[in-house]
C-alpha cells in the first residue's frame, strides 16, 4: 500500500504558489513537443508551424478540459461560483480538452493550408505522452482516484480530498486517511497513455504503406476511449446520464464511430507507400 499524501504545491516564491499539477502539465507538454515533432518530420511536414499551433491548441485544451471537469464535478463548485475561473486549478477533463483542442488544431490547420489528417497522425502519439506525463499531476492533488482496494498500489487518500462517495465521517481530521487506499485511476491511465504512444508509433513504422492519413487518430479515439470506459467503472460521484456515467457513453460513442470510420475507409483495398513530404502533395487534399 501507498501511504504517501503529497502537497500539491511544489514550491512558493513570495505569495505565489507553484503547484505540481502545472508542473506535470508543462513538462507533458514540452515532452509531447518533442514527440510530435519527430513525427511530423518523419511525415515531411513543416515543423516550423509548431510552436504557434501548439500555444493555440493548448489554449483552447485547457479551457475545453477545465469546462468539461467543472460540469463533470459540480457539487464542488456550485456554491462558490469563484473556484471555477480562481486559482489554484484542481482539474481539467480529458474528453473536454480532446475535444476543444481538436477542434482548434483542425481550424489552424485550415488556416495555414495544412493536411489536417497527416498532421493528426503526427500528433497522436504525442497526445499519449502527455497524458502519460500529466496524469501525475492528479497524484499530488489526490484526486482521479477510484473505489476503495487492497492491491499494493492503492493509494491513501486525506479526508480534505475525498469525492462525496467516499467522505470520511464528519467532525474527522481534513489530513487524515483512516488507513484506507483506493484504486489509483490517474496510474492506470498515465501507463495507457506510454503503452499506447509506443503502438502508435510502431504501428506507424510497421504498417506505413496500408495507413491512411487520420488512422493513428482513430485509433487514439479506440484505445483511450476504451481505457477510459473501463476506469470509470471504479470511479464514484461520475457525472451521470439517465443514470449512466456521462464520461462512458461519450467513450462508447467514440470508440464505436472511430472504430466504423477505420473499417469502412479500409473496407477497398489502397496502396499509399509510406508517408511523402507534405510540399509533395495538395495542400489540404486530406484536410
Amino acid at each position: 500500500m501507498i501511504d504517501l499524501t503529497p502537497s500539491p504545491i511544489a514550491f512558493s516564491i513570495g505569495p505565489l504558489a507553484v503547484h505540481w499539477y502545472g508542473i506535470a502539465y508543462a513538462v507533458g507538454l514540452a515532452a509531447a513537443y518533442l514527440v510530435i515533432s519527430h513525427e511530423a518530420r518523419w511525415r515531411g511536414l513543416d515543423v516550423r508551424l509548431l510552436p504557434n499551433a501548439m500555444i493555440v491548441v493548448a489554449i483552447a485544451a485547457l479551457a475545453g478540459g477545465r469546462l468539461y471537469h467543472v460540469i463533470d464535478q459540480w457539487q464542488l463548485y456550485r456554491d462558490d461560483l469563484l473556484r471555477i475561473v480562481l486559482p489554484p486549478y484542481s482539474g481539467l477533463g480529458v474528453y473536454g480538452g480532446i475535444i476543444a483542442g481538436t477542434v482548434a488544431a483542425y481550424l489552424y490547420a485550415r488556416w495555414k493550408q495544412q493536411p489536417f489528417l497527416r498532421w493528426a497522425d503526427a500528433v497522436a502519439p504525442g497526445l499519449f505522452v502527455m497524458q502519460a506525463i500529466a496524469r501525475w499531476g492528479n497524484f499530488f492533488n489526490q484526486e482521479l482516484y477510484g473505489s476503495p482496494t487492497n492491491l499494493p498500489w492503492g493509494i491513501a487518500i486525506e479526508c480534505q480530498y475525498r469525492t462525496q462517495g467516499y467522505a470520511c465521517p464528519p467532525g474527522s481530521d481534513p489530513t487524515a486517511t483512516l488507513g484506507q487506499h483506493f484504486q489509483p485511476m490517474f496510474l492506470y491511465e498515465s501507463l495507457s497513455g506510454l503503452v499506447g504512444a509506443l503502438v502508435l508509433i510502431w504501428l506507424a513504422r510497421r504498417f506505413a504503406a496500408r495507413l491512411r492519413p487520420g488512422d493513428l487518430l482513430l485509433v487514439f479515439f479506440v484505445w483511450y476511449g476504451a481505457v477510459r470506459f473501463a476506469v470509470e467503472t471504479l470511479k464514484a460521484d461520475n457525472w451521470t446520464f439517465f443514470g449512466v456515467p456521462t464520461a462512458q457513453i461519450v467513450a462508447t460513442i467514440t470508440v464505436l464511430a472511430a472504430a466504423i470510420i477505420l473499417v469502412v475507409r479500409h473496407a477497398r483495398p489502397t496502396h499509399l507507400g509510406p508517408p511523402t513530404a507534405v510540399e509533395d502533395r495538395p495542400a489540404i487534399e486530406d484536410a
